[in-house]
C-alpha cells in the first residue's frame, strides 16, 4: 500500500487529546443548541405537501420555470426529474391551497412555456405520513448506534464499543447541526446519507481498533497506552487518507456537479467523511482512553488445556 508516513515515524496525536476533546464537545453544543433554537429545516418527506410533475415537450431552463410558478403563486422546490424535459415540484402545506389548485396554477404557468405541456403526476403527502417517517428515520439511527455498540463489544471491548458509540453519535450531532444551522431542506436522502455516513465511520474505527489490539500483543510492555494508540494511529494513517481522499473526491464531485436534486445528499456525506475521519482518530480512541483502557484488556485470554495420554485402562 502507498504509504504517506515515513515508516519510524510516530505522529504524537494523543499529546492535545485533551483540547481536541474540548473543542468536540463544544461542536456538539453549538449543533445541538442550534437544533433546538432554529430547528430543521424538514423536507416534504416528512412535513407532507404537494408534488407534481410536468412533462415538457422540450428541455427546459429551471431558472425560468421556477419563475413562471411563482408569478402564479406557487413557490417550492422545482427540480429536473429523469430528464430536461420532466420537472417535479414540491411545495409545502400552506392555507388556501389544495391540490387541485396548485395542479392548476402550475399547469397554468407549465402552458404558458409550453402549450404541449402534459400532466404526469399530482399527489398530496399528509403531515400524518411525514410525522411516522420522522420517528422511522430517528428509530434507524438509534437501533444502528446500539447494534454497533454490541458488535463492538463483542469483537473488542467495551471501552472501545462506548468510544466508537460516542464518535459515532458526534459525526451525526455535526450533520444534523450543520443542515440546521444553514437551514437546508432535510429529506429522506438527507437522513440516508446520515446512515451512509454511520456505516462508513464505523469502517474507519474498526481498522484503528484492530491494530490497536494488534500492537497491544506485539509492542513492547513498557509503552503507556496514549504511546500504543499513537504507534497504531500513525500506522492506519497512510490508508486512512487514501480511503477518505477518493470517497471525498467522489463526493466532491456530486456536491458540485449533481444538481440540486443531490445536493442535501452529497452534502452530508462531504460533512460525514471530513468530521467522522476526524473523530475516528480523536473522539473514538479518547473516550476508549478515558474509560481507562488497559493493554491487559486487548490481549485474549489464553485457555490452558489439560493434556491427557490417551490410554485405557482394559481389565
Amino acid at each position: 500500500m502507498m504509504q504517506f508516513i515515513k515508516e519510524g515515524t510516530v505522529i504524537p496525536f494523543m499529546k492535545i487529546k485533551g483540547i481536541v476533546e474540548i473543542l468536540c464537545i463544544v461542536l456538539v453544543i453549538v449543533s445541538i443548541v442550534c437544533m433546538v433554537i432554529k430547528g430543521l429545516n424538514w423536507g416534504l418527506d416528512f412535513t407532507g405537501g404537494i408534488v407534481v410533475e410536468v412533462q415538457y415537450s422540450n428541455a427546459v431552463d429551471l431558472d425560468v420555470v421556477r419563475e413562471a410558478y411563482a408569478q402564479k403563486g406557487v413557490v417550492g422546490v422545482t427540480q429536473h426529474y429523469g430528464s430536461p424535459r420532466d420537472v417535479v415540484v414540491r411545495v409545502a402545506p400552506k392555507d388556501g391551497l389544495d391540490q387541485q389548485s396548485v395542479t392548476n396554477l402550475i399547469m397554468q404557468a407549465a402552458q404558458g412555456l409550453d402549450a404541449k405541456a402534459s400532466l404526469t403526476r399530482s399527489e398530496y403527502v399528509g403531515p400524518a405520513v411525514g410525522e411516522e417517517l420522522v420517528q422511522s428515520g430517528v428509530l434507524a439511527i438509534v437501533v444502528s448506534l446500539v447494534a454497533i455498540l454490541a458488535y463492538i463489544a463483542f469483537r473488542f471491548e467495551w471501552r472501545m464499543a462506548t468510544g466508537a458509540v460516542i464518535s459515532l453519535a458526534y459525526d451525526v450531532i455535526i450533520v444534523m447541526g450543520s443542515f440546521s444551522f444553514l437551514q437546508i431542506e432535510y429529506d429522506l436522502t438527507v437522513l440516508a446519507a446520515v446512515l451512509t455516513v454511520v456505516g462508513y465511520s464505523l469502517n474507519d474505527k474498526i481498522v484503528v481498533f484492530d491494530r490497536v489490539r494488534e500492537n497491544a500483543t506485539k509492542l513492547a510492555r513498557d509503552l503507556t497506552m496514549d504511546e500504543l494508540f499513537d504507534i497504531s494511529l500513525t500506522q492506519t494513517l497512510s490508508r486512512t487518507i487514501i480511503t477518505s481522499g477518493t470517497t471525498l473526491m467522489t463526493v466532491l464531485s456530486l456536491l458540485i456537479f449533481g444538481g440540486e436534486l443531490i445536493y442535501g445528499f452529497s452534502l452530508a456525506l462531504t460533512i460525514g467523511i471530513v468530521f467522522g475521519t476526524f473523530s475516528s482518530i480523536y473522539v473514538a480512541s479518547t473516550w476508549a482512553l478515558l474509560l481507562k483502557i488497559e493493554r491487559r484488556n486487548l490481549i485474549p485470554m489464553k485457555i490452558e488445556k489439560k493434556e491427557t495420554d490417551g490410554m485405557e485402562s482394559m481389565d
